[in-house]
């Protein structure tokens, strides 16, 4: 059997993430599928998770473009595709530590030209 895969769909647009293997991610899988509303902070957009994810795994604040977290401080989901405010290098920063979910295997380009917020987000569970 294929590995699943989160999808995160923008409007038209529709971005694969391969999964991370940590307890975090299955309790966001066990939640889907879900809708939020995101906002742009430089290259990341994020939006509040409405259900709880714990923060169990190995935490960082570093990530790599194309990489989607949990931010545990917000109950936040991440989208990482550009440095962030708090970045000190080309790297996106996350505000503290958080948790990464999996990574987008797509062209995520579009990102950049998205907006400052995003309405209906739709995250769900493609096989």
């Amino acid at each position: 059997m294929e590995q699943q895969r989160l999808v995160i769909q923008i409007k038209n647009a529709e971005f694969e993430v391969a999964l991370y293997d940590n307890p975090s991610t299955e309790k966001l899988v066990s939640a889907l599928p879900l809708s939020i509303s995101m906002s742009k902070w430089g290259g990341e957009y994020y939006g509040t998770l409405p259900v709880p994810i714990p923060a169990h795994g190995k935490k960082t604040e570093l990530f790599e473009e194309g990489e989607v977290a949990l931010w545990p401080d917000g109950n936040g989901f991440c989208i990482f595709f550009g440095p962030t405010p708090v970045s000190t290098d080309a790297r996106p920063k996350m505000a503290s530590p958080g948790i990464a979910f999996g990574k987008i295997t797509s062209d995520f380009s579009a990102l950049h030209q998205l907006g400052d917020s995003l309405r209906e987000v739709k995250l769900f569970l493609r096989q």
